[in-house]
């Protein structure tokens, strides 16, 4: 059961609503390439709105500037996504978030209307979880309430995250209440058999997952550089993958066709849960993306499968192959990369842990 107050527990017709999304997007000649961050958001915003917010101020941050005020790194090319996929209601944008240009942004927006704010880390004080900071972006927005919906950096303590919750009530939103709850599930009581897959680069992010995954899972199937570098199982749990598709100079990198169609067809066979955590190759090469395609087409296709995958690059490798093959499900494509993992590894996140409780 999710612990935190949530914008379902809370009035919000007539109040201000300061929501922090993730809108930690791809950019390429000051255009958006990818707008599912930007999408993960709209449930949230919709809802506020319908529920009669009087404005929604949005924050978020984009890239790392280090303090330093980038135009490359600006939020603006966001706002203009965001106009195009809320056509109906105004939406306005402002290259500050506090101060005077900010009040009188959020002077001028009508009732209904929708601010983003600059990149929070174009600021010293985002990083540095400065009350200050984020007392001035409270008091420049006239906030009431603070919602939390930016998942993926709630394993920060920033000021966007955790010195924020201090000066104005402070709750969950739906993507927030959604990630932390399937998570949850799928690692303290997930329907058997419950099998895990395990990929990536670097066993010392991964071994605290496999880890807590021994306590719970059924299988667990290791692929990835993890696999390619020679990982040792030490419990017959975990099935390490031993043949891999290598270019000219004898890299490792993908696992073998067969390989990832024995793990798909032990799926498609006994699985009724299923956590994916790390690519099986180097995807981003459509010549050693072929296992990671084999596993998510498996994963996608079955029904009646709760279907976990999180991990920046495996999300992402999910959702644009789903982009393209409409057929394919997934229970959840989780947003966050580091708090995800640090999620299912049992860590406590501050900016989760920070909200009202119910």
């Amino acid at each position: 059961m999710f612990s935190k107050q949530t914008i379902r527990d809370i009035k919000i017709k007539g109040h201000t609503v300061l929501l922090r999304t993730d809108y930690n997007v791809p950019l390429k000649d000051g255009k958006v390439t990818s707008d599912l961050r930007i999408r993960a958001s709209l449930p949230t915003i919709q809802y506020l709105l319908d529920q009669g917010a009087k404005k929604v101020i949005v924050i978020s941050h984009l890239g790392r500037p280090e303090g330093i005020k980038n135009k490359s790194l600006s939020l603006q090319p966001v706002a203009d996504v965001l106009a195009q996929l809320l056509p109906e209601r105004r939406v306005d944008f402002v290259d500050d978030v506090s101060g005077p240009d900010v009040e009188e942004a959020v002077m001028n927006l009508p009732r209904g209307g929708i601010l983003l704010l600059e990149n929070l880390r174009f600021y010293r004080g985002e990083e540095a979880n400065s009350s200050d900071f984020a007392r001035e972006v409270v008091e420049s927005t006239h906030a009431d309430i603070f919602v939390q919906d930016g998942f993926a950096v709630i394993h920060r303590a920033h000021a966007s995250t955790v010195a924020i919750t201090s000066e104005i009530p402070s709750v969950a939103g739906l993507l927030v209440e959604k990630e932390v709850s399937e998570l949850t599930k799928v690692i303290e009581s997930p329907a058997h058999p419950f099998y895990a897959l395990i990929g990536g680069s670097k066993v010392e992010d991964k071994q605290p997952l496999i880890d807590k995954l021994l306590k719970v899972a059924d299988e667990i199937w290791v692929g990835g550089k993890i696999a390619a570098d020679g990982y040792a199982p030490n419990n017959p749990k975990i099935h390490v993958a031993t043949e891999f598709k290598t270019d000219t100079t004898g890299a490792k990198l993908d696992i073998s066709d067969q390989a990832a169609q024995t793990f798909a067809d032990s799926i498609t066979q006994h699985a009724k849960t299923i956590l994916w955590n790390g690519v099986l190759g180097k995807v981003e090469d459509a010549e050693f993306a072929t296992a990671s395609t084999i596993v998510a087409r498996a994963i996608g296709q079955k029904k009646g499968l709760t279907s976990v995958i999180c991990g920046g690059d495996t999300a992402g490798f999910a959702e644009n192959l789903q982009a393209t093959e409409t057929d394919l499900n997934y229970t959840l494509i989780s947003t966050g990369g580091g708090a995800s993992l640090e999620l299912l590894s049992g860590l406590t996140l501050p900016g989760l842990e920070a909200l009202d409780d119910k």
